[in-house]
């Protein structure tokens, strides 16, 4: 049974071996943009794990939106990783969105990025946010059904900063009552 933790050094062996099977590809929803440029070392990967687990702590001033970072494990094995951002830039609302995520290749194909999806969303609504904006790649028909599945509403597919882009909105309500604050903060 899949499940959703905060990233840890444990896994460094296991993200390797996944990044390898990515051949150097951006992998959506990991934060690897926050890692610098050694991940192979140990010291490396432990200050890029530190980094994603930062992010996450909205009393810390940063210069880029709080997230809640997660990777998808199965077994003692990373199979993926799934991001949501507190907030949006002028850019992020653009073209970005709220939730980022990818599956390892080889472990494609079980409905983990619907189920991923699916468990950050509840991390959304305890954050109490109205609504958050997901993208894809026009041409990602699988991430398509994904958003779909949990209910993301196409608003319309357009050119942005990252070429053709399908935008899904997807409205929450909150799991806890009380008042809700809106999922998107234009930022410089």
């Amino acid at each position: 049974m899949p499940e959703l933790i905060e990233p840890t050094v444990e896994l460094r062996t296991s993200w390797l071996e996944s990044a390898a099977e990515w051949g150097g590809k951006y992998q959506e929803g990991t934060g690897m943009h926050e890692a610098g440029d050694d991940l192979a070392t140990v010291e490396g990967f432990r200050t890029w794990v530190e980094r994603l687990r930062e992010l996450g702590d909205d009393s810390r001033e940063l210069d880029r939106p709080h997230a809640t970072c997660r990777w998808i494990v199965e077994d003692g094995n990373y199979l993926g990783a799934v991001t949501l951002l507190h907030t949006l830039t002028d850019k992020l609302l653009d073209g970005g969105g709220h939730i980022g995520y990818s599956v390892r290749p080889s472990a494609r194909g079980r409905g983990l990025a619907t189920w991923a999806l699916g468990q950050i969303l509840e991390v959304a609504r305890e954050r109490e946010m109205d609504r958050v904006l997901i993208t894809c790649d026009e041409d990602n028909l699988a991430s398509a059904k994904a958003i779909e599945r949990n209910g993301g509403v196409l608003e319309n597919i357009r050119e942005t900063w990252l070429g053709p882009t399908r935008r899904y909105w997807i409205t929450l309500g909150t799991s806890r009552g009380g008042s809700r604050s809106p999922a998107v903060h234009p930022q410089d």
